[in-house]
């Protein structure tokens, strides 16, 4: 019997609409991968999956009443308060005197979903503990969710599914954000669960991380959904990687300038810093400098401070003024503004994507990043249009540059983001999980792009990803920091 039966299928709208239509069935007992390039399609063929494009009636059915509540789907553009919430701005997480009372705990909505899923049972409440032991979740119960970090918030977000017990389970790249450990951990879950009657649905950037439980792969090409087909680890991964690793990136050219602008040697210096929320200490007496031209790997544990620290960099952390810290060859806290700081910057990071919700064209993206706004509200000069148009270029996304953001793939609002970091050729580049969301091609391109980048001894960059393959071959010094229990 299928579970989900999808026959000659088309979009109700035409903007929805793939290019030919969708046959597609999921039995039972079958766990399913999604994969393909970023613009592929494979979103839009989730949302006629799910219904949130729906197709012409008749043409997708299932095998169980309700799909909202059997159906459940958890996509890459997580948010802190909700799908609809227009209300979270980038720098809120750091400004906690913007939090008032009514912003939920991890403890209260995880609390709630486990209420809404059913019936209170031993067998489901020892299912509750074993997914917060799993990933450590205790210890957040009491935090508020606009204060946890990406990693713990694709934890809570998968907890929060999980507890509603659904049918099926669509996720979109599950693992990325989550340290190497939680990934195992992760994976050893999902199995489990599938041995009790779950069926999962992956949609993954990272061809190499195919759980051993997937059954079947499903490719999407060229807004094309392919036949499905079984999935055997050894024959399809070696043939992945292969093509992958072929890739042709000859269009950067010689594209990236040197800089000319004179910057101190020190461009970081943290002295004894530590930062407090509440009870919690999430850096101690952390001592770090950073020289101009060093090429500097953030890594560390979820939760581990990561983002906390990057935000006192950034200028976007008002505990700064309290520590001793010099950026630039200057102490916070002595005259400069943060934009003083923020035009020696280009970053990228998980909190940004979130956060990024203008609905405007690619070219107004990356041009935001020349005047360090979220959003764009002076009208760029004709020269600054060209050097928008050529990081467009230097990311393969030329063609995108008056697509609107939210009409893009997270694979292409990524490349968007990240050329946005570029446009202005900063001093200090800050990638924070850069390669979120792309595939095997685009993540093989952007290291190469970083790589030539800091060609250029006068460039610093601080890189963070929980991936060891992920860093560029430029990477000279690494720091590691430490969960504080």
């Amino acid at each position: 019997m299928s579970t989900i039966e999808i026959r000659n299928a088309r979009a109700r709208k035409p903007e929805w609409s793939m290019a030919e239509p969708v046959d597609f069935t999921l039995e039972e007992g079958e766990h399913i991968a999604i994969i393909g390039r970023n613009g592929s399609g494979k979103s839009m063929f989730v949302d006629m999956l799910t219904g949130r494009h729906p197709a012409y009636p008749g043409m997708v059915t299932y095998s169980f009443d309700e799909p909202y509540n059997n159906l459940k789907h958890i996509t890459f553009r997580d948010t802190y308060g909700g799908d609809n919430d227009r209300t979270y701005f980038l720098q809120q997480r750091w400004n906690q005197m913007e939090i008032d009372e009514e912003t939920p705990t991890v403890g209260s909505k995880l609390e709630e979903a486990y209420q809404l899923a059913g019936d209170d049972t031993p067998q489901r409440r020892t299912l509750q503990k074993h997914i917060y032991e799993i990933f450590h979740l205790e210890p957040l119960l009491d935090k508020y969710i606009i204060l946890l970090s990406s990693g713990e918030l694709r934890k809570f977000k998968l907890a929060a599914s999980l507890f509603t017990n659904p049918k099926v389970l669509i996720m979109e790249n599950p693992f990325i954000g989550l340290d190497a450990q939680t990934r195992d951990q992760l994976k050893e879950l999902l199995d489990m669960l599938t041995k009790e009657g779950l069926q999962i649905i992956l949609v993954l950037a990272k061809t190499n991380e195919i759980p051993d439980f997937i059954t079947h792969i499903v490719e999407v090409r060229e807004m094309r959904v392919l036949r499905k087909r079984s999935f055997s680890r050894n024959v399809e991964c070696g043939m992945w990687n292969e093509n992958s690793s072929a890739a042709d990136h000859s269009h950067q050219g010689n594209l990236i300038p040197h800089s000319t602008f004179h910057i101190p040697q020190e461009i970081i210096h943290f002295n004894k810093v530590t930062i407090r929320y509440g009870a919690r200490t999430i850096l101690k007496d952390l001592d770090w400098t950073v020289r101009q031209g060093e090429h500097w790997a953030l890594s560390g544990d979820n939760g581990s401070g990561k983002s906390t620290l990057l935000s006192l960099v950034c200028a976007d952390n008002p505990q700064a003024y309290a520590c001793n810290i010099s950026l630039f060859g200057h102490k916070r806290g002595s005259g400069e503004s943060i934009w003083d700081i923020k035009r020696h910057i280009g970053y990228v990071s998980p909190e940004m994507h979130r956060s990024y919700k203008q609905n405007i064209p690619a070219i107004q993206i990356v041009a935001s990043g020349l005047k360090d706004t979220i959003g764009l509200y002076v009208r760029p000069n004709e020269a600054e249009r060209e050097q928008c148009r050529k990081w467009l270029e230097v990311f393969g996304i030329g063609h995108l540059a008056d697509r609107k953001f939210m009409e893009m793939s997270s694979g292409e609002q990524r490349l968007v983001l990240l050329a946005r970091a570029f446009v202005k050729e900063p001093d200090l580049l800050i990638l924070d999980e850069p390669l979120h969301g792309l595939d095997d091609e685009n993540r093989l391109m952007v290291k190469e792009i970083v790589d030539k980048y800091c060609e250029d001894s006068s460039r610093t960059l601080i890189y963070v990803t929980h991936y060891q393959e992920e860093l560029p071959h430029c990477i000279d010094h690494s720091i590691f920091l430490k969960k504080n229990a």
